[in-house]
């Protein structure tokens, strides 16, 4: 429902929020048809989505790529990350200092428990979760 489109993968539930909506997806390294799938935890919460995305447009990535603490936790963020993928260099991992996709970084860290790079990305958005879930609103609007 969250996407509006059949899934390319044989996805699963990593993480839900409070409400108990999908607030991170797990995707399998390799899509329906056998092609390696970019993201391997996909942000669904479309909350932290949208936080996420005005971080990025205040230009969150220059400030991450920038920040000499997280030189180390972004590298080893990245190297997980194309190790997830058999060692290929997927979503913009391939230079392990420059991000491509801050809401792929915070994907795998809540997945993950938790991580540098997610806690950096969490402490610079609204990531307080909404009063309703983002799955209840989209059925609501629906009609559903």
């Amino acid at each position: 429902m969250l996407l509006g489109r059949e899934s390319l993968t044989e996805f699963s539930v990593a993480v839900r929020c409070p409400h108990g909506g999908p607030a991170v997806l797990a995707n399998p390294p390799l899509d329906r048809r056998g092609h390696p799938f970019p993201t391997r935890n996909w942000l669904a919460c479309r909350h932290l989505v949208a936080a996420v995305s005005r971080l990025e447009s205040a230009g969150g990535v220059g400030l991450l790529e920038s920040d000499p603490e997280m030189a180390g936790p972004l590298a080893e963020a990245q190297r997980a990350h194309s190790e997830s993928h058999g060692g290929h260099w997927i979503t913009g991992a391939a230079d392990p200092t420059r991000v491509k996709c801050l809401h792929a970084h915070l994907a795998v860290a809540l997945a993950d428990g938790g991580s540098p790079v997610g806690d950096w990305i969490l402490s610079r958005i609204d990531g307080d979760w909404p009063a309703t879930c983002c799955v209840t609103r989209l059925r609501e609007a629906a009609g559903g």
